[in-house]
């Protein structure tokens, strides 16, 4: 609340709200710009959303099979004690990058022939549609690598149930083909077989086109979004923003499919060649168990050996622990050498795992060998040989190997000593069987072979059928959480936000226009501008003139007649101190154009009009305009031959002029010389005349910056009126009358505002139900929206 005591306060609260009141008043005068501007940015606005295709977005998520917590799932439980189970820890991010690797979006629009694009013509534009709702379908015979280089495009119109027209978008006639018949496309061959079209429009063409694979490709790596949904979980969230709603679920779900069989592949990878080791193996000792079944069986034939003697049932008791132990070694040793010889002949291959090798280092170094082997080979796919992760990856690989190596050799080297000395052994109690025939020696021997070879042989069968399982169960890396599926309401583009955008671009556009315009504006509107660069006192506010009437009569009674009026009393105010009963009044300004002749005869006029006797010299004799303005004749004897010629007599120059009921002199015939015709004295008798027989002289001058006529004669004036045009003159020149004013180099020197527009917020109006002009409300709408 603002307290009485407080008249500052009150000015300062006062003059802060007058300000903003203007400011706001400036912007509404140009209150059409603004709804020609939102009318636009509306009919824009509804030809944008008829015309953009609505946009939906779908989504899918997935679960990445993350074993980085060593957990194990359920099912695969009871595989863990075969060791058919591997410890592959996964990166999210590398699982993040295999989905959005370039291979994997070329596998899904081949599956899915995104390269084909299918549209329904129209008058603006063309609309998309999904393969599935095509009333025919487009095969192409030959996909090869040209295929899937061509871009091309071709219109098929639909004649009848049988019969289509294919054509081109060059300007060649098209050809009619029936649905079902083979045809010559210079790309590939192609059949057009039909699909529901009785449930079509007739005469309906589609345009079909068909991208460079390589563009869809990169066109899906930019559309699709993978992102992680929760920061401490292994779920994945894909998202596609897509036209058509159905073909942006497929590509998701063909992206997820694709990615899992990438996945289970690799998986498979150690599996295979597993298998493929084993079967190798199986097959050399199938040659060699048969070989010792045959040698068994020539022994006994040639020996003619049916049993074993009953004596040495002892001996062989005592000695079967040791003849185990030895094939037991043989067995190990038979096994290091496979594996030797794998390592030697397959370099940068997976390991075969869980052979039956006692060493359990080897073991653990081939199960880390294959995890690291496998995990190079899935990155490598997506990234180059120079990837620092890959360089990494072949240096731990190298290391791995070398130590699988030494320790096969040092395993061997460790297994031979052991034989050697359980056959040392064994010659002992071979020494000790004296009673032995030499037949039984020599088929224990080859029945000794036989059980390593057959125990062999049935190791590997075993590690097949457990290979096989492991086959069978591997799973993928991702479980579909929540298959591809989006809203039917679109996500662009949205009608709020687009009007509401519209209402935003329709007000700010011409907003900032027009505050450009009054940025760069530099011209003069109104008092208040006026009086802050020219002190001087202003006495009058001239509004513009939109009628044809020039000249004020006594029954006008609109604001410039009013606005006159008020001129003719602030001038008698200012020229109240004057004791002389005749007042001398110059009219003068910065630039022509600024209404000094118009000003000049409207106050004579006025003047007039209260019974006074008013005579308007016009000493503007460059450019004389008082004649024109009162629709008289340029007179041949006027200031200038009266200035010029000696003998010639004031009363022969004065008219008296029918429209303003006051005496004028006018300019008279241009001279050659008017500065030096000023001061030759003839001038002063004019004004002294005047000032005899007149109560106001009123002097219309030359302007000031132009000549420096009114200069010369401006001592005699009691009061000088300095006219300024509104929206007209440049702020700068005002530095003239402001520089005269301080300096006092004119005398008694006020300021009148012409030209000034109250519709614009500059003014305050004129009347208050005195100037109320009939006609301009008669005017029709238009007319005053256009102005």
């Amino acid at each position: 609340m603002i307290q009485k005591d407080k008249p500052s306060d009150f000015i300062i609260i006062e003059e802060e709200s007058t300000n903003i009141r203007l400011e706001i008043e400036k912007y509404l005068y140009y209150w059409k710009w603004f709804a020609i501007g939102l009318f636009l940015a509306f009919i824009g606005s509804y030809i944008y959303l008829r015309y953009t295709p609505n946009t939906y977005e779908v989504s899918a998520s997935i679960l990445i099979d993350d074993e980085s917590n060593g957990g194990l799932p359920s099912e695969m439980a009871a595989f863990e004690e075969l060791g058919l189970t591997g410890n592959n820890k996964k990166n999210i991010e590398n699982e993040i990058g295999i989905l959005k690797s370039r291979s994997l979006k070329e596998r899904v629009v081949k599956n899915l022939d995104l390269n084909i694009a299918y549209y329904t013509q129209g008058r603006v534009r063309n609309a998309e549609v999904y393969k599935s709702e095509l009333p025919f379908k487009v095969s192409f015979f030959v996909k090869d690598s040209s295929f899937y280089k061509t871009s091309s495009k071709f219109v098929i119109s639909i004649i009848s149930d049988t019969e289509f027209r294919l054509s081109d978008l060059e300007g060649r006639p098209g050809t009619t083909h029936r649905f079902g018949e083979n045809i010559n496309q210079e790309f590939s061959d192609m059949i057009i077989t039909p699909n529901d079209i009785q449930k079509k429009e007739p005469n309906l063409e589609y345009l079909v086109k068909v991208y460079p694979i390589k563009s869809v490709v990169e066109s899906l790596r930019n559309k699709i979004e993978v992102k992680l949904l929760f920061k401490n979980a292994s779920i994945l969230e894909l998202t596609l923003q897509g036209a058509l709603k159905l073909k942006s679920q497929d590509i998701l779900n063909e992206l997820i499919k694709q990615y899992n069989k990438d996945a289970v592949e690799y998986k498979s990878l150690i599996g295979n060649n597993t298998e493929a080791f084993i079967n190798e193996r199986l097959s050399l000792i199938e040659k060699e168990l048969a070989k010792v079944d045959i040698s068994e069986e020539a022994f006994k034939t040639t020996n003619k050996i049916t049993d074993i003697p009953s004596e040495a049932s002892m001996i062989l008791e005592n000695n079967s622990e040791l003849e185990k132990q030895i094939i037991d070694l043989n067995t190990q040793l038979k096994l290091v050498g496979y594996m030797e010889s794998y390592i030697s002949e397959n370099s940068n291959q997976l390991l075969p795992e869980n052979l039956g090798i006692t060493e359990v280092s080897i073991n653990s170094s081939s199960a880390r060998y294959n995890s690291i082997l496998l995990e190079r080979t899935r990155i490598a796919k997506s990234s180059g040989k120079d990837n620092p992760v890959i360089i990494n990856l072949d240096t731990q690989l190298g290391q791995l190997q070398e130590g699988i190596s030494q320790g096969l050799a040092n395993l061997k080297s460790k297994l031979s000593i052991a034989l050697t000395e359980a056959k040392s052994q064994e010659q002992k109690m071979n020494a000790r069987i004296t009673a032995a025939p030499k037949q039984e020696r020599q088929f224990r021997d080859i029945k000794r072979q036989q059980q390593i070879i057959e125990t062999l042989y049935l190791f590997l069968l075993q590690k097949r059928e457990e290979n096989s399982i492991s086959l069978a169960v591997t799973t993928p890396n991702a479980k579909l959480i929540d298959a591809a599926d989006g809203s039917n309401t679109p996500v662009s583009p949205k009608p709020r936000i687009v009007y509401a955008l519209a209402i935003i671009l329709g007000l700010i556009i011409p907003f900032v226009i027009i505050f450009i315009y009054f940025l760069l504006d530099n011209k003069v509107h109104n008092q208040k501008e006026l009086e802050n660069i020219v002190k001087a006192p202003i006495i009058g506010d001239i509004p513009k003139n939109f009628g044809e009437n020039k000249i004020i009569k006594r029954t006008d009674r609109g604001s410039i007649a009013e606005a006159f009026r008020m001129l003719r009393t602030n001038v008698n105010f200012m020229l109240g101190n004057l004791n002389e009963k005749s007042k001398t009044i110059y009219i003068t300004s910065t630039t022509p154009g600024e209404g000094k002749t118009f000003v000049a005869i409207n106050l004579a006029s006025v003047l007039a009009m209260s019974s006074k006797k008013v005579l308007l010299i016009g000493a503007d004799i460059r450019k004389p305009k008082v004649a024109e303005y009162l629709d008289m004749t340029t007179s041949s004897k006027g200031l200038t031959v009266f200035l010029a010629d000696q003998s010639t007599e004031i009363n022969e120059i004065i008219e008296t002029t029918e429209l303003g009921n006051f005496d004028l002199i006018q300019s008279g015939i241009v001279p050659p010389n008017p500065s030096e015709l000023l001061i030759n004295g003839r001038f002063d008798e004019v004004l002294n005349y005047g000032k005899q027989h007149y109560d106001f002289v009123i002097v219309d001058t030359a302007p000031i910056n132009m000549v420096t006529d009114t200069l010369q004669i401006a001592s005699k004036a009691d009061l000088f009126i300095y006219l300024v045009r509104a929206n007209y003159i440049d702020k700068r020149l005002l530095d003239i009358p402001k520089r005269l004013y301080e300096e006092k180099r004119i005398p008694n020197m006020t300021l009148v505002l012409n030209g000034s527009d109250a519709k614009k917020g500059y003014g305050y109006g004129y009347g208050y139900g005195y100037g109320y002009d009939l006609e301009t409300e008669k005017k029709s709408w238009f007319s005053r929206f256009k102005k």
